[in-house]
């Protein structure tokens, strides 16, 4: 069982930027200390709330200070950014951490982006495939390049000397490529199967009902098969809004706390799905009026907490009713108490991930007999 860390971030408005991109850092340092295997963060240029404007910026500054977490990009919003930034900016920050980069993609979420960014009218899942497929084209060949789409064209034909490196956009560290990762949001996603069959790895969102991604493990298993490639107990991570504490009593009180982070987080994502008409993200039942998606029921479904022993029997409680992913993903959020927030990861790595790996291996045996 692996366990990795996923921030948008979400920050109360009223919180100094200074101090919430501090304990963004200090999370992800402590993270690598902890051993969470990888740590991503997202990026929007149109939301106080969502304050990293740039994921490449954000993991350059913890690319020193880290030792052996794999750091994410989660996501480069590709319709935002012109391929050959994305390509020379993401390969700068694969070598400076030598290899330790998943390169996580999108088309980008945010309709606030969209309108600044002036795609709201544009079909930005187009673009974003003819974004990635720039990219990796540039990673593969040698300049002078001649790509055209119907978003962006990319030449260095009439400025190019090689021989000197002018007109060559700089390569990976990792051949061919970083991994590529993408956030699933949808139920009965194909984006899942797509990706799956490319040999790119989805990460199921932590704002999804268990029901909704369940429907990902179907689509991950048949993308891979699609691919001819092996289906891999960690090629699907799944995330999940968590708070572990000493005892039952501080976890709930923090977890359910009307002015607290993770009540905090899901009122800012169920007012964007309410005026973006996506409600149907946090209905179990489709049928359900949408005045019955309230906060109170989307954080009692989509926050786990409580003590160690009750947060390992709900997550695999959890994994029995979604399918056996071995990839877990923590979402991050803000600390509002700053040693409640260390003490959750310190817990979540040191006392749930230990009991949920001897767990899923004493089922594994047993399957086996």
């Amino acid at each position: 069982m692996r366990l990795g860390f996923f921030t948008m971030p979400v920050h109360p408005l009223d919180k100094p930027i200074s101090i919430s991109l501090r304990e963004d850092r200090e999370a992800f340092i402590l993270a690598d200390r902890l051993g969470f295997s990888e740590a991503y963060c997202g990026e929007h240029s149109t939301d106080i709330a969502e304050n990293i404007t740039s994921t490449v910026a954000f993991l350059a500054s913890l690319a020193y200070e880290t030792k052996q977490i794999r750091l994410g990009t989660g996501t480069v919003n590709l319709p935002n950014s012109h391929p050959v930034r994305v390509a020379a900016e993401v390969a700068m920050l694969d070598h400076m951490l030598e290899g330790r980069l998943n390169f996580g993609i999108s088309p980008g979420g945010l309709l606030s982006d969209a309108e600044a960014f002036g795609t709201l009218d544009e079909d930005r899942n187009a673009m974003f495939l003819e974004s990635i497929d720039m990219v990796l084209k540039l990673w593969e060949q040698e300049p002078p390049y001649d790509l055209k789409g119907q978003y962006w064209e990319v030449s260095t034909a009439r400025t190019l000397l090689a021989e000197i490196g002018q007109g060559c956009i700089l390569k990976p560290y990792q051949q061919p490529h970083p991994p590529i990762v993408g956030t699933a949001v949808a139920p009965f996603s194909k984006g899942v199967t797509a990706m799956a069959a490319r040999g790119w790895e989805p990460i199921s969102a932590n704002f999804l009902m268990p029901a909704w991604v369940a429907t990902h493990w179907k689509n991950y298993q048949e993308g891979c098969v699609k691919g001819g490639l092996p289906i891999s107990p960690y090629g699907w991570r799944v995330a999940r809004s968590i708070f572990v504490a000493e005892d039952s009593a501080t976890a709930r009180a923090y977890a359910t706390d009307p002015n607290g982070p993770y009540v905090g987080y899901f009122r800012g994502i169920l007012t964007k799905m309410r005026r973006g008409g996506r409600l149907n993200l946090f209905k179990e039942d489709q049928s359900m009026p949408d005045d019955a998606v309230t906060l109170d029921y989307v954080v009692d479904r989509l926050v786990t907490f409580g003590s160690p022993a009750e947060v390992t029997e709900k997550l695999l409680a959890f994994r029995e009713k979604i399918g056996p992913f071995n990839h877990l993903i923590y979402a991050g959020h803000d600390w509002m108490d700053p040693p409640l927030g260390r003490r959750s990861m310190e817990l979540m790595a040191e006392k749930v991930v230990p009991a949920l790996a001897s767990a899923t291996t004493s089922a594994l045996k047993v399957e086996a007999v």
